[in-house]
């Protein structure tokens, strides 16, 4: 594996804050979520950085690559055309599903919302690796994949983080973008200890660290990259840095966004704690024995001819029965089905109305008229609407949905109101696309004039 190209200290671009991060001094790089940027009419902001020498990572949030399906040729297309309009020397993406169902499994198609832990077992590494393959070989540039945050464990897992991370790495070739705020996550809410993590962790294919703030309530810790950063994550960057120099560290934060002061002092306070740790990088043969010492080395699967023919053999029945437990977790997480066998109920509620309140966040963002139309109401409509109303179809479908559903059910009381969200929905959902079932032809064009009623 070759040296990962050296970063520097960055932080996350988002339009709240771009002005903000062209003005703060020491930024080398940046990062942007892929999904929000269109290669044809990319930011000025982030044109006017380029050409200022400063590097752009495409940071992908929903290629699911833990999932039980191959990875979307669309999706990956899409990626790597923000990688090249970016000239990004790499593109990252998270381990972990983020909808379920469908061909597999004979089920409706679920989307979370959000990033979904997968379970640390064989089955869900197999599905992995040749995911991860699938991706590189469609990506111009090399691939990183993150670690995420969970509030929920999978039963019957088969390996710790760092050995799951370390057997992706062995197998695949790619490159690991290491979150230490979802490691300090992890340690609240799944007691896993991040000293730990990163003994078991191939250091060596680190290509950048993230570095974020969340809270912590009724002994759950919530990733919220929208609170300042605390120490507890300040010292596994620490632990992290004294083992091995991260080739980039970069701030992240999504919402609640400070003065552009408080977020330059975090930025400084990464800077001392790499500076303090930097003395006590140990050298390469000082370096943590890796989880397999005194094992032979696997062959490694990503490589021609190497463990090929068995991965395609296992791979349909892998990925089937990967399918049937992301599906009835997240039905579970979404749609109200009974929790599966293994599984903390408690942690699921916690996490059932965690993607509720996001999935209301986010509609709200991408369809801030509702909001305004419907005041103080909107959100507990929202959060009522979703419990039994699963997303099918991403956000801004999702909005589309509930503007619909609101409407059939006779909200809101007032008169006016319902006029103005009634004049929304029918502007905004317009002619679509015939369906092949006649059946969903009716049901549309019978909703539309109840509608316009």
């Amino acid at each position: 594996m070759t040296q990962p190209r050296r970063l520097g200290t960055g932080i996350g671009w988002r339009p709240e804050i771009a002005e903000a991060v062209e003005r703060m001094p020491g930024i080398d790089w940046v990062e942007a979520v892929a999904e929000n940027l269109c290669p044809g009419h990319l930011p000025e902001s982030l044109l006017r950085l380029r050409e200022r020498g400063v590097t752009v990572v495409p940071h992908g949030v929903s290629l699911g690559l833990g999932g039980a399906d191959r990875p979307e040729e669309s999706r990956l297309t899409a990626l790597a055309e923000r990688a090249e309009a970016l000239g990004s020397p790499l593109v990252t993406e998270h381990i972990a599903f983020v909808r379920a169902g469908g061909a597999l499994t004979a089920s409706p198609s679920l989307e979370a919302g959000h990033l979904l832990p997968v379970p640390r077992t064989r089955d869900a590494l197999d599905v992995l690796c040749e995911n991860v393959r699938i991706a590189q070989e469609a990506l111009p540039v090399p691939l990183a994949v993150e670690n995420i945050a969970a509030l929920i464990s999978w039963p019957g897992e088969e390996m710790t983080e760092g050995q799951f991370l370390y057997d992706l790495v062995d197998r695949t070739g790619v490159r690991l973008l290491i979150d230490v705020a979802n490691l300090h996550t992890n340690h609240v809410n799944r007691a896993e200890d991040p000293s730990k993590a990163l003994d078991e962790l191939p250091v060596e294919a680190i290509a950048y660290v993230h570095v974020a703030g969340g809270f912590e309530r009724d002994g759950v810790w919530h990733d919220s990259h929208a609170h300042p950063v605390p120490r507890q994550v300040l010292d596994i960057l620490a632990d992290l840095a004294s083992r091995v120099m991260p080739p980039g560290v970069l701030l992240e934060r999504d919402e609640n966004f400070p003065d552009p002061g408080e977020l330059e002092k975090e930025l400084g306070a990464i800077r001392v704690t790499l500076t303090k740790a930097r003395a006590r990088v140990v050298t390469p043969s000082e370096t943590p024995a890796s989880p397999h010492s005194g094992e032979a080395a696997a062959p490694a699967s990503g490589t021609p001819g190497a463990a090929g023919s068995h991965a395609a053999e296992v791979a349909v029945g892998t990925r089937q029965r990967l399918a049937l437990g992301q599906a009835a977790l997240l039905s579970a997480l979404v749609a109200g089905t009974p929790v599966p066998e293994g599984f903390d109920r408690g942690r699921l509620g916690v996490q059932a109305r965690a993607l509720a309140a996001k999935r209301a966040d986010v509609v709200a963002k991408v369809a801030a008229e509702l909001p305004e139309i419907l005041g103080d109401a909107y959100r507990p409509a929202f959060l009522a609407y979703a419990q039994g109303h699963p997303m099918i179809g991403g956000y801004r479908r999702d909005a589309l949905d509930f503007a619909e559903y609101t409407l059939l059910a006779g909200h809101p009381d007032d008169a006016e109101t319902r006029r103005r969200l009634r004049a929304w929905w029918l502007e905004r959902s317009g002619p679509t696309p015939p369906s092949q079932r006649p059946t969903a032809r009716l049901a549309r064009a019978t909703r539309r004039v109840l509608l316009r009623r």
